[in-house]
């Protein structure tokens, strides 16, 4: 890891942050997989648009290692709500799909600061609904549906198991990587990895200003699931945390908010490792190990394999 960071620093790349959002998702679709692990082949691969509340065609791509009805994780990428997209995160959801067994339906929600919160939440719902809704009629089992993401996307799957809870959809599972689950970024962590761990103080600062301008708004549950009312009875969480990362004291928070409610939680912290280590399996030994352990966990949450 500190080998990448030496790399990364000599390489004098100009930061993300100091690009505007459309040169930003160019230079992360070019870099999101030099480091990532080849794609796994699978027999389903489809891509195709679900309607929005809004009358909005949400892009979607169905992955699934067999035709047969197959419990599925509805994924949302990584990216603070600005960057990312389908195809940032395919090697990612190519790979659940296979070692998990299970369809992954990847979502690509829209992005700030062409639309502010809560616009990324609000299609990851819909996505989920859907899913819920007419899965059945492109082969999914319905009956076992998880909820996922990264960073970001953590942060979005979070806020859907507490939407899933309040409207009464059974989610089988919440797949967290490192979700944000704070209002403010303004754990020690946030002062202990501020600078030179990949994703910095001025990423941070560069994404919320364009999702969620308002600084009050940043205290809804929505994007800050720590500050959620309650947690009881939301789905299982598996939370998988890099140890040198702005974002782990919230994750951990997070788990420690959602055990007190009773909710059953899986957390392994991989250490050594930084914010977007699991799109790094080429170099990265435990981002391999990462997507294992989460595709254990859905396997058990789709009671496709004994705890």
């Amino acid at each position: 890891m500190h080998g990448i960071l030496e790399r990364m620093a000599r390489a004098g790349k100009m930061p993300l942050h100091a690009l505007t959002p459309s040169q930003a998702r160019a230079a992360y679709e070019v870099n999101a997989g030099v480091l990532d692990l080849p794609p796994t082949k699978l027999a389903r691969v489809e891509s195709f648009t679900v309607a929005t509340r809004d009358g909005f065609d949400l892009p979607v791509r169905l992955y699934a290692p067999s035709s047969e009805p197959l419990p599925v994780l509805v994924y949302l990428h990584g990216g603070g709500f600005t960057l990312g997209s389908i195809a940032t995160h395919d090697v990612l959801c190519r790979h659940l799909s296979h070692l998990a067994h299970c369809a992954v339906l990847s979502v690509g929600y829209r992005l700030a600061p062409e639309h502010r919160f809560p616009t990324a939440f609000e299609d990851a719902w819909d996505a989920v609904h859907w899913v819920a809704g007419h899965g059945q009629e492109i082969g999914l089992d319905t009956t076992r549906i998880a909820v996922g993401g990264d960073s970001a996307g953590g942060t979005l799957a979070a806020a859907c198991a507490l939407q899933a809870r309040d409207l009464g959809l059974d989610l089988k599972l919440q797949l967290l990587f490192y979700p944000g689950t704070t209002a403010h970024a303004d754990t020690p962590s946030h002062k202990t990895f501020a600078h030179g761990f990949v994703l910095e103080a001025a990423h941070i600062d560069y994404f919320f200003d364009f999702y969620i301008p308002n600084r009050q708004d940043r205290e809804d549950w929505r994007f800050a699931p720590l500050l959620a009312h309650d947690a009881e009875g939301v789905a299982p969480a598996w939370f998988g945390l890099a140890e040198c990362d702005p974002l782990v004291d919230e994750g951990l928070a997070y788990a420690d908010k959602l055990r007190a409610a009773g909710v059953a939680v899986d957390l392994e912290i991989y250490r050594g490792v930084t914010h977007e280590f699991i799109k790094m399996g080429r170099a990265i030994p435990e981002a391999s190990r990462a997507h294992l352990d989460a595709a254990r966990a859905l396997r058990q949450a789709f009671t496709l394999e004994k705890p």
